[in-house]
């Protein structure tokens, strides 16, 4: 076999490393595709690790321990995230978007793989710590961020559904207040998605009263799952008092009337401007 230049390796490391992010790599493993010795190895690390840090591309971290090695994390610095997020509010807000009944129109911001895969390093930056095992949903629309998101964090992504499949077998089903309708909704969600003991994330595109976000909750409680975040694209100002706690949302948005004409007002969450 050739010998592997660096400047080859790097590249090669790089792209496996970004490729599957939050995974742990073994040095025997890059060891073993490069044919190469481990403190070559650890100096190639070192150089990646400057560069990525240097242009805020994220970070390598290096785990010890009988099962460590090298993973990459595609962090966003909180600078980073709130200048991107003023982008987006900067865009959505305005009267062009307005609909009816105090929502937003941004299905086109949502449909954007730049976008979503942006906003869910962002939600994955602030929930690294947690370890959640998955990242649940709620069909359909929360879907596209949610599944970036789950990519960022290196985990699966669950969905709950309106109604159960029956391609998916047993399922459990609750029903629900919708915070937005107040209307009584039902979730499903099959048996085999999720594991007792298992820790989720839930990650949402828009939460108003907070019913859906509920209702995914309780669902978890029937899983006997922990959850150990919520994360949501958008999050209305009113009502403040939201069905649930702890909650992060990159957007805030506000409806202001004059007339008959609505406006829509779209600010950072506070949490990003701490």
């Amino acid at each position: 076999m050739e010998k592997i230049r660096r400047n080859e390796r790097l590249s090669a490391m790089l792209k496996i490393l970004s490729d599957s992010p939050n995974r742990i790599f073994t040095l025997s493993h890059f060891c073993d595709l490069f044919d190469a010795a481990k403190s070559t190895l650890s100096e190639d690390i070192d150089i990646l690790r400057d560069v990525t840090q240097s242009f805020g591309l994220g970070e390598l971290e290096t785990v010890t321990g009988a099962a460590g090695g090298v993973r990459y994390r595609g962090t966003v610095s909180k600078a980073d995230a709130l200048d991107y997020v003023k982008g987006l509010c900067a865009n959505l807000s305005g009267t062009e978007r307005v609909l009816p009944g105090g929502f937003l129109y941004y299905s086109d911001v949502l449909s954007s793989p730049e976008i979503t895969s942006y906003m869910g390093r962002i939600l994955a930056t602030a929930y690294f710590e947690t370890e959640p095992d998955f990242v649940l949903t709620m069909e359909t629309k929360g879907i596209p961020v949610a599944l970036t998101t789950a990519h960022a964090l290196g985990v699966p992504l669950v969905i709950a559904r309106h109604n159960s499949r029956a391609y998916e077998g047993s399922a459990v089903n609750i029903n629900y207040v919708s915070g937005s309708s107040g209307t009584i909704q039902t979730m499903s969600l099959a048996r085999r998605a999720v594991r007792e003991g298992t820790r989720a994330l839930i990650v949402d595109d828009f939460l108003k009263g907070g019913g859906t976000a509920k209702g995914m909750v309780d669902l978890m409680h029937e899983f006997s799952v922990t959850v150990v975040g919520m994360a949501f694209v958008m999050a209305t100002a009113a009502p403040e008092k939201k069905r649930v706690a702890g909650e992060k949302s990159l957007m805030t948005l506000e409806i202001r009337r004059s007339g008959d004409e609505a406006s829509a007002l779209v600010r950072p969450a506070s949490w990003l401007e701490a």
